[in-house]
């Protein structure tokens, strides 16, 4: 019995201290970046040598798709099922766009530094496939709503939502042009109402 306890309390220690480096480098990634994310900085931050970071994340890509999957669970990204009942297609953009700058504003600092790491870690782009996957996914659920003219017409609706939807676009209106989030949606609004209007 005693050495079953020990064998839980072990194993317990064991996914503590994994839990306390993966913590580390979404920690790391979030406020330095990915490229300075060291395995030295990421045990030092969790408190562990950097030989227990090895044991639990033999290489990179263990650790990233760990650290991605912590951060997501706890950054969901907004729940698009819900628009699909709003027929307006000018509705449904405001409505999804209202969504989607509150989730670009709350992960800012993450989405920033991702941007920027996979320039230089490829493996990243790797692994935020299915993210990407779902941001096309939300940008097909929202030129749904709107009505086909012609192939033109469609493939500049197409090509508009999916620059709205942008973390680019939302940085760029919001940080640079000093753009309130319900501007910046306004704006976007207008954009596709000048494409409806042709």
């Amino acid at each position: 019995m005693a050495r079953k306890y020990t064998l839980q309390q072990r194993a317990k220690q064991q996914e503590e201290t994994r839990q306390r480096i993966i913590e580390a480098a979404v920690c790391l990634h979030q406020t330095v970046g990915g490229s300075k994310a060291s395995i030295s900085a990421i045990a030092e931050l969790a408190g562990v040598e950097r030989l227990t970071v090895y044991r639990h994340f033999p290489d990179e890509r263990s650790l990233v798709i760990a650290c991605t999957s912590h951060y997501q669970a706890l950054n969901p990204p907004p729940d698009p099922g819900p628009w699909q009942s709003i027929q307006d297609a000018e509705q449904r953009l405001l409505r999804g766009l209202s969504e989607i700058y509150a989730f670009h504003r709350r992960t800012e600092q993450m989405s920033q530094h991702a941007l920027h790491d996979m320039e230089e870690k490829p493996i990243l782009r790797e692994v935020l496939a299915p993210y990407f996957a779902y941001w096309e996914q939300v940008r097909d659920l929202l030129v749904a709503a709107w009505e086909p003219k012609n192939a033109l017409y469609s493939a500049r609706i197409r090509a508009a939502i999916g620059h709205a939807i942008s973390f680019q676009t939302w940085r760029s209106l919001v940080r640079e042009q000093g753009l309130e989030d319900a501007e910046a949606i306004e704006l976007m609004a207008s954009m596709l109402r000048c494409l409806q209007a042709q």
